[in-house]
């Protein structure tokens, strides 16, 4: 079962959300950036390590929010998503997109409307619960 991980970043009342590159089965799709942990990484250092690839930057890493499973390609896969912080908010100052090509900060209750990737989906009430209280 392959494990992955979605970062949730939270400011000002605001979620950050980022577009794929419109490549692969969810290409194009927003999603809570993130990725697929690999061998011998623990949650904290892939976590780390997927922001500084694909936004530049290094983040904290908080709580974890909550676990799903879902299914792709036919294997089970598991996605734990955690609260991060960015050092900046990549306004002022740009982010430096590699797997992306936009971001921005929107209200969480925009998420539904938009084409978001489904596995985020399946963890958006969860994460919805949390960071209302």
């Amino acid at each position: 079962m392959s494990s992955s991980i979605a970062c949730i970043a939270c400011k000002d009342g605001k979620l950050f959300i980022a577009k794929r590159q419109n490549v692969g089965d969810m290409g194009g799709r927003w999603e809570f950036p993130g990725g697929k942990i690999e061998e011998g990484e623990d949650f904290n250092t892939a976590i780390v390590r997927e922001m500084q690839e694909e936004f530049g930057v290094t983040v904290e890493v908080g709580e974890k929010i909550t676990s799903g499973i879902f299914e792709h390609k036919g294997k089970k896969c598991t996605l734990d998503a955690f609260f991060v912080k960015f050092p900046h908010d990549g306004i002022e100052k740009a982010f430096e997109l590699t797997e992306h090509t936009d971001y921005k900060w929107i209200d969480p209750s925009e998420i539904p409307s938009l084409n978001f990737v489904d596995s985020d989906l399946m963890i958006y009430p969860e994460i919805m619960k949390k960071i209302n209280g």
